[in-house]
């Protein structure tokens, strides 16, 4: 393993006679959960258990909304917990010190947790950082910017597009559901004055969808809103399965998802705008019609107008017509610190992602392949799919098939079989109490990319200030 650099703070003897020890003697002969704040005042906790492997399992956690519970967990939930600790792992994770889009406190908070382990553990024979949703963002980041403190990672529906594209692509549906039905209403998209007032537009532009969603051009409207930002037509595992051309069972169950990611487009938002200082998202120089054509949604969407005799043509230049976002540079520069990707990873890294996810949609995928791939790092990622709807809807199985998988690469060097059916038997092995549902799978372009690996690129979209 690696030296880990504990920059700032001495090496004490009990430290190097603890290093000297394998990880699995030095552990307690008993499990132990241990709970502490931070300096910065977030809270962490840890896990180990009776038998350590010498393997530390960092979990950063999602997306918590300002003012939401904001507690420590160190795994993604409590059967893949159990599952972990029975297989000698050491948990640990923390609440970060802030809610919303705390990026820029999350990263530290959870590098002093690694600190912390050190401290009150021992030192890990090697140590692998997970998250999910927004923590797979934060997990990414700790990949690209703090490769020393870790050997390898798994981001599970990650906001692996870096958080320009994700506020960029968060953008264009509500832009096209305002424009095409609401025009002239004077609803905001940016810019707002506090949480009040995204609350209120929200709600606003929610109700339009609503009276829209009963008639055959508001609903082929909606399609085309939800094409835009790759919403699949099942992203929920309550909802039955659509037929592949049940094209009307598709926009309903888009329409479902359209709240959640209304949510996202203003309450969201105005967190994120307050931290940046601005707007810092635009889509100025965006072909609507373009990024349609390349949409998985774009076939039920021709369809849907065609039944509904509404010119998809014609609502296609008007969203081209209609005045444009511009963004604030200076909190463009902000976002992209918090985050824009790189894609140069020193690390392994598994990107693990639903089909069926629609606040983060699967081809975010492409979006972290192409920008690791332009960086050189290609050979150091992987990425599986998982057959389901919804957000983060992993059964414990499927994660545990991940994380060896990504351990795996870590002890030999070598990524061996990746395949579904590699993983499923994994998965299979794992937990056969529950799903193996990995498949082959490419998704499509993201809409949006933006990375720094491209920043020359003339293909990326008009960028501020240039």
């Amino acid at each position: 393993m690696r030296a880990r650099e504990r920059a700032g703070v001495a090496m004490t003897v009990a430290a190097l006679l603890a290093a000297a020890v394998p990880p699995a003697t030095a552990a307690s002969a008993e499990p132990r959960h241990l709970e502490g704040t931070l300096p910065s005042g977030a809270t962490y906790m840890i896990d180990t258990p009776a038998h350590w492997n010498g393997t530390l399992l960092l979990f950063s956690h999602g997306y918590r909304p300002a003012g939401a519970p904001n507690e420590a967990v160190d795994a993604s939930n409590d059967a893949t917990k159990k599952l972990l600790l029975s297989e000698g792992y050491a948990l640990a994770g923390s609440s970060y010190s802030a809610t919303g889009w705390a990026v820029e406190q999350a990263v530290p908070d959870q590098l002093a947790t690694l600190d912390v382990f050190a401290d009150r553990v021992g030192t890990a024979r090697r140590t692998l950082a997970w998250g999910q949703s927004y923590g797979g963002l934060v997990t990414t980041a700790i990949a690209e910017r703090h490769p020393a403190r870790i050997d390898g990672s798994l981001s599970l529906c990650g906001l692996v597009q870096g958080g320009v594209a994700n506020w960029n692509s968060t953008l264009d549906p509500a832009f096209a559901l305002k424009t095409l039905l609401a025009p002239g209403s004077g609803i905001p998209l940016t810019g707002f004055a506090d949480a009040d007032e995204a609350d209120r537009t929200a709600g606003e532009l929610g109700s339009t969808v609503t009276k829209a969603q009963d008639t055959p051009a508001g609903r082929a409207r909606i399609a085309l809103a939800a094409a835009l930002h790759n919403i699949p037509g099942w992203n929920d595992p309550k909802q039955e399965r659509p037929a592949p051309h049940d094209y009307e069972a598709q926009q309903a169950n888009q329409y479902q998802a359209v709240s959640t990611m209304l949510d996202a487009a203003f309450r969201r938002r105005q967190e994120a705008e307050q931290r940046a200082g601005g707007n810092m998202s635009w889509n100025t120089g965006v072909d609507y019609a373009a990024m349609l054509r390349k949409s998985s949604g774009f076939k039920e969407v021709e369809a849907l107008y065609k039944s509904a005799g509404l010119s998809l043509r014609n609502d296609l230049r008007t969203l081209a017509d209609a005045p444009r976002v511009k963004a604030d540079p200076a909190a463009v520069r902000y976002m992209t610190r918090n985050i824009a990707f790189t894609g140069k990873l020193r690390t392994p890294q598994l990107d693990v992602h639903t089909t069926g996810d629609a606040l983060v949609p699967v081809q975010v995928t492409s979006a972290h392949e192409r920008a690791v791939t332009a960086a050189g790092s290609g050979a150091l990622l992987r990425q599986g799919f998982v057959d389901n709807a919804g957000h983060c809807t992993f059964s414990p199985a499927e994660q545990l098939a991940a994380l060896h998988t990504v351990g795996r690469r870590v002890e030999t060097g070598r990524w061996g079989d990746t395949s579904p059916g590699a993983l499923n038997a994994e998965a299979r092995r794992s937990d056969p109490t529950t799903e193996a549902r990995y498949l082959a799978f490419r998704p499509g372009p993201y809409p949006r990319p933006y990375d720094l690996a491209h920043s020359d690129d003339p293909a990326e979209p008009v960028r501020p200030g240039s």
